[in-house]
């Protein structure tokens, strides 16, 4: 059967009337929205840091995949934008990134086509990829020389038990020196992603990788013409990258690049945690002044009271990101009006596909109806659950729609 998109609402936020309030219910609901203010506040907050410490900034748009805000970074100052995938890439440069940086191995021929034809029709646009083997590198060469192009790459610098990268600096310097020599490629840099590293105190293993990179990237310059590019730091150390890499010697024409993705909506959970500690232990963040804030929030309406001290919500897993605890509520409304929400008194306690379940205190005043505002944690597994979101300002009125490209 044909699907007739022209015969339905375009997304499942529509707006049902324009202008639009999204608390008057004049958008289907459950809607994903993010605050212009807040957003606008974090682009701004971000590229001051990197301006401060003198590094380069190339947020992860793989967060967002929203074309929309990849043009706000790089109009506020953004180096490149950090993708995963050659969708991704293409999604960048057809928004009109000058510079993609694919933190990723670019692997199997029909991503190599993908990659190939960007290069010719975005022939003025930077676009790396990592490699990590020499089997790629081979496969890379081989299919790039063949189409007379030059595709640039970085070494990865990986870690036991993580995911991508050479397991050693050993083997990193041997497949630079090896990608150096071969036709269709030429060597940019070395990437890395601290990330991987966890545990209860990972601070001093970010630091120790960070410090063996920097000797790594000092090795590898004799096989880098011109500048080097030294890339590193999602949205949890990127001031720890700061401090490590601008500190230690490096090559000399060498360009820091940091990659923070989430820090774009912030969020009330795992990232404002993690930013708040950044904030503890750097006081060039703090001399900034201001900070990042959550932007994004969940919207949805209370279905079901269905018993004392238990209401329904009317969203759940295929709305939100639920792997790094669940949204909770962060403001109440009736009508269009606001009411009170004590701390802890309205909680979110499970969630299935369509259904989030809510714990009430003995004083919430929560009835069928009521419209609750939901703050979120790991911004990434929002954004993917949403063909379009909703651009608001501070009083939930829609001022645009934000399509989404996963």
């Amino acid at each position: 059967m044909k699907y007739h998109s022209d015969t339905l609402i375009p997304h499942k936020a529509a707006c049902m009337r324009a202008p639009a309030n999204v608390l008057k219910e004049e958008v289907c609901l459950p809607a994903a929205v993010i605050k212009k203010s807040a957003l606008l506040n974090n682009i701004d907050w971000m590229q001051r840091y990197a301006d401060a410490r003198g590094v380069s900034l190339a947020p992860h748009g793989k967060t967002t995949m929203t074309p929309w805000i990849f043009q706000a970074q790089q109009a506020a100052g953004a180096w490149a934008i950090g993708v995963g995938t050659a969708w991704q890439a293409s999604v960048a440069m057809a928004s009109g990134i000058t510079r993609v940086l694919m933190v990723n191995q670019l692997v199997g021929k029909a991503n190599m086509a993908v990659v190939s034809q960007l290069k010719q029709h975005y022939h003025q646009a930077d676009y790396l990829c990592c490699v990590d083997s020499l089997a790629n590198a081979r496969q890379l060469s081989d299919f790039f020389s063949a189409q007379n192009q030059t595709l640039d790459v970085m070494v990865e610098l990986g870690v036991a038990g993580g995911r991508c990268g050479c397991r050693s600096s050993e083997a990193a310097l041997t497949l630079a020196q090896k990608i150096a020599q071969m036709p269709g490629l030429r060597l940019r840099g070395l990437e890395l992603y601290e990330g991987v590293l966890h545990g209860d105190n990972p601070q001093p293993q970010v630091e120790a990788l960070l410090r063996e990179a920097a000797q790594l990237a000092c090795a590898m310059e004799k096989f880098v013409d011109g500048e080097f590019i030294l890339t590193g730091a999602g949205t949890v150390w990127y001031d720890v990258v700061c401090n490590v890499w601008l500190s230690v010697e490096k090559p000399s024409q060498c360009r820091i690049v940091i990659r923070p993705g989430c820090y774009i909506t912030h969020d009330r959970g795992i990232y404002a945690g993690a930013q708040q500690a950044l904030m503890a232990r750097d006081s060039i963040a703090c001399d900034l002044g201001g900070d990042l804030t959550s932007a994004l929030e969940l919207v949805a309406i209370v279905q079901s009271v269905p018993e004392a001290g238990r209401a329904v919500v009317n969203f759940g897993k295929r709305d939100c990101a639920f792997d790094a605890g669940l949204p909770q509520p962060v403001a109440h409304y009736r009508d269009g009006e606001p009411l009170a929400l004590a701390p802890h008194s309205v909680t979110s306690v499970g969630i299935m596909d369509q259904h989030c379940m809510v714990e009430l205190s003995a004083d919430a005043q929560v009835e069928v109806g009521d419209i609750l505002v939901f703050g979120t944690s790991h911004p990434c597994l929002t954004f993917d659950k949403w063909k379009t979101l909703l651009l608001v300002d501070d009083d939930y009125n829609v001022t645009d729609e934000l399509d989404t490209l996963f």
